[in-house]
């Protein structure tokens, strides 16, 4: 695992929503579209690069029908346009296509603008206190763009800011400043008021091009310090109140590695990078230690977190895995949970073998063997570690695994369902839909599950079953309760949920497939090994027990 102490902020790390929480709500008419060139009289002027680099848009393509045209109109012209034979013309080709898309960008914030004034409109005349109103607006932005919730939200509140920022939201429809670039000049002034935001964008010009040419840094570097000329004090409020949200993630890197990453005030994050840099550069001085400066780092990290030698310290991992990758090498991928597919192999070698290491991986756990729910369909073996002189040289300990077997359905391959009469999801419900969901199950949401929800919900008649039970992250579950938002299970090869909007639009998302399952066009593995007769039974939620 490598490990990223991160002492700044990224976009990504700021709450849900950050751009809308400084903002008043829309009480008005929306921003008019009308400054865009020749605002779609018949097709959108393409903005075109000249030879000094600057943006100028070409004239509106000759009408295709005397009606305002739809994008699939759009789409269908675009479709037809011709690759330039020449490299001179591919070049040109690419760059007006790029500016077609921070051109189709700023529509998109017009857009969502006037959904959310149209969606509040509606729910104002249904009787939704001003307080709920606009609740689950950027979800449906979300999956109309498909996109995270989390997204979905920061997009809505950019979209609904740019328009107090004439000057940047020019250059983004010309191209200038693409969507990413756009969304660092708000970012960095959404804690100024409208009247110092509208100042900046004044001063920083971008529609003349005098951002043209800068990278990220230099943007950010640009806008930061025109917004603490306007306002100093709310520059160093918004840094008083980024210390509140510091935090801790993970997320899969490749080769089965991942990235540990902290959000830490700068003073910590300097001094906990240069405790552990002091630490590799003593035991670089250490003879016969040959491990990298890196390396080290890496390793005294996961050491001072978990207080365990190598880092294993009896934390279920809830790995998933055939019994035909366990026990007959076949080449099967397993499902490690908050990280994703991992090769045959290396499941392999975490189950039955210890981690090679150069500290003593010891153990420690208070589970144990029929720890299962009330109403959980599993059963537990004990399956014992390989040799610990197998890593010749390494100082290793026995590691003790309890595998839970978990029954699927014949050729669909589903988990075997399990059923309660309580209301609230039991613990082995519970778990039986996390390994069966890994991830939030709203359409484009990777966030971990954070609450069990009844589909159709138990105040209409909802069982707790797993047919009618979903994981679903807090955010999704909380706006699939809000007004005009409907779900149902719906028959299916793997368990899928059928959402409606209060638009009407629908959406699905099916359970993802589990290890083993039939996948059309994919190789056979290991075509000597002959699978076992019946249901197969997958195995996981795999851990160490104190031995």
């Amino acid at each position: 695992m490598e490990a990223v102490l991160g002492a700044a902020g990224v976009l990504e790390a700021q709450p849900r929503g950050f751009f809308a929480a400084d903002l008043p709500q829309p009480t008005g008419a929306v921003a008019s579209v009308a400054e865009t060139p020749e605002a779609f009289p018949s097709l959108p002027a393409i903005p075109s690069a000249t030879n000094a680099g600057q943006r100028q848009f070409a004239p509106a393509a000759p009408s295709i029908s005397p009606v305002a045209p739809s994008i699939g109109d759009v789409l269908s012209l675009l479709a037809r346009v011709p690759v330039p034979a020449d490299g001179a013309g591919m070049n040109e080709q690419i760059r007006g296509l790029e500016d077609l898309k921070c051109l189709a960008g700023a529509r998109q914030a017009d857009t969502a603008v006037a959904f959310d004034l149209q969606q509040r409109r509606e729910q104002a005349a249904a009787g939704v206190p001003a307080n709920e109103q606009g609740a689950g607006v950027a979800a449906q932005i979300a999956l109309a763009r498909r996109e995270s919730p989390a997204k979905g939200s920061r997009l809505l509140g950019l979209a609904k800011t740019l328009p107090g920022m004439p000057h940047t939201f020019a250059a983004f429809r010309s191209g200038l400043l693409n969507e990413w670039r756009v969304t660092l000049v708000v970012k960095e002034t959404i804690c100024l008021s409208p009247e110092d935001r509208a100042g900046v964008d004044e001063e920083l010009a971008a529609d003349t091009g005098a951002l043209d040419g800068m990278g990220d840094k230099a943007v950010i570097a640009a806008v930061r310090a025109a917004a603490y000329r306007r306002d100093p004090a709310s520059v160093a409020k918004r840094a008083a109140r980024a210390v509140g949200e510091r935090c801790v993630s993970l997320r899969p890197a490749p080769d089965t590695m991942a990235y540990l990453t902290a959000l830490l005030p700068v003073a910590q994050g300097v001094a906990a990078y240069a405790a552990l840099a002091k630490d590799a550069d003593d035991a670089a001085r250490l003879a016969g230690d040959d491990r990298s400066r890196g390396q080290v780092m890496a390793d005294t990290l996961v050491e001072r977190v978990t207080g365990t030698p190598g880092g294993i310290n009896g934390v279920e991992i809830q790995l998933v895995m055939t019994d035909r990758t366990l026990l007959q090498a076949d080449a099967e991928p397993a499902r490690l949970p908050g990280y994703g597919t991992i090769p045959a192999a290396w499941a392999r070698e975490l189950t039955l073998t210890n981690p090679p290491t150069t500290r003593t991986p010891a153990t420690a756990s208070d589970a144990g063997p029929g720890h299962a729910g009330p109403d959980e369909t599993v059963s537990d073996a004990r399956v014992s570690a390989a040799d610990p002189e197998e890593h010749t040289g390494l100082e290793t300990q026995e590691l003790n695994l309890w595998v839970r077997r978990l029954y699927t359905a014949p050729g669909t391959n589903e988990l075997v369902a399990m059923d309660s009469k309580a209301r609230i999801f039991p613990a082995g419900l519970k778990r039986f839909l996390q390994i069966r969901d890994d991830t939030c199950r709203t359409p484009y949401c990777d966030a971990p599950i954070r609450h069990h929800d009844h589909i159709t919900a138990w105040h209409n008649g909802g069982p707790t079953t797993a047919v009618n039970g979903q994981g679903l992250c807090e955010a999704c579950n909380h706006t699939k309760e809000t007004r005009g938002w409907t779900a149902k299970p719906v028959p299916g090869p793997r368990h899928t949920v059928t959402t409606t909007t209060p638009t009407g639009h629908t959406y699905h998302s099916t359970a993802p497939p589990l290890p083993g399952a039939p996948v059309r066009g994919a190789p056979v593995h290991n075509q000597a090994v002959r699978p076992f007769s019946g249901t197969p039974p997958i195995l996981g939620a795999c851990h160490p027990l104190r031995s």
